[in-house]
């Protein structure tokens, strides 16, 4: 006779455990999911980058901020000295255009120790312009003796050309006309933390235009700016070291970094920023008198 034998206790319990078992691999393999959590990506499988909301955008092409261009308004008729201390320059308005009043100061060409000054005459000697090559005015001197060339400046002029002294041989008189032709020493002092704010804006200026050169030349035009960016400090240096009093006011540096900056626009193609206008203040309306105050009656 056939019977049925009745599941015993424990391969019930061994049933159970494969069950169980069977139903947590399946969860398992589904990641714990958590409010507010990325999707989770198989091994192998590409994620899509999100879609920008306006589209692939172009950077903007590099630029340098706007800087006064002077003119020469900010010479015109004031006396200015070389290197603060020296000679005296004064740029007039002729009837042909402009022209220089200059007298400079040298020492005797056979003597080097023993002082001489040269006048240029009692008339301004005409000059003559020569564009912005470099983004500021230049003037050349037309004085056959030294035929000074000169860049405007703010309250300014530097001399870029001759490279070397000039000598007077009717006078027996060397002259050296180079460097930067300021104001009197004597008045910058008290203009020192204007100048040092016209330096910051300047030398923001230059790092911005020499960022903005290199990020549209070649590798080998890069190298080029990097040394010439590299060199400025002591260029500048040079050019302002003979500066009186420099030290106490810092003109002639904030206005070679200044040119530097004018010519880093005219070699971007950068058009030259417009004159700053005053703006008419709005009108006020005028407040009507109050009402004059009725008399009081006479007592009777």
């Amino acid at each position: 006779m056939n019977t049925t034998r009745r599941p015993t206790a424990h391969r019930l319990a061994a049933g159970a455990a494969l069950a169980w078992l069977g139903l947590a691999s399946g969860v398992l393999a589904q990641p714990l999911q958590l409010p507010g959590a990325q999707p989770f990506n198989a091994p192998g499988a590409q994620q899509s980058a999100p879609a920008s909301v306006g589209g692939p955008t172009t950077p903007r092409p590099r630029t340098m901020p706007a800087i006064k261009i002077p003119g020469e308004d900010s010479i015109l008729g004031k006396t200015l000295r070389r290197n603060g201390g020296f000679g005296e320059a004064t740029l007039e308005k002729t009837g042909s255009g402009y022209g220089l009043k200059l007298r400079a100061e040298g020492f005797q060409s056979s003597n080097l120790t023993e002082p001489c000054a040269i006048s240029f005459g009692d008339a301004p000697v005409p000059v003559t312009s020569l564009g912005k090559p470099a983004g500021l005015a230049r003037y050349k001197l037309e004085a056959p003796a030294c035929p000074i060339v000169f860049d405007v400046l703010e309250g300014a002029f530097l001399v870029v050309a001759p490279e070397q002294p000039c000598v007077i041989e009717a006078a027996a008189c060397r002259i050296d006309p180079r460097g930067v032709w300021g104001p009197d020493v004597r008045t910058l002092p008290a203009r020192a933390r204007e100048i040092d704010g016209e330096r910051n804006k300047a030398e923001t200026a230059v790092r911005e235009g020499f960022r903005a050169l290199s990020a549209k030349a070649d590798l080998p035009e890069q190298r080029t700016i990097a040394r010439e960016q590299a060199g400025f400090s002591s260029e500048r240096e040079q050019i302002c070291r003979d500066f009186q009093r420099e030290g106490s006011h810092g003109f002639c540096g904030a206005r070679v970094t200044e040119a530097r900056a004018a010519s880093i626009r005219s070699r971007l193609g950068l058009p030259e920023p417009k004159p700053e206008t005053a703006k008419p203040r709005p009108a006020t309306a005028r407040r009507a008198p109050p009402p004059a105050a009725a008399p009081a009656p006479a007592i009777q």
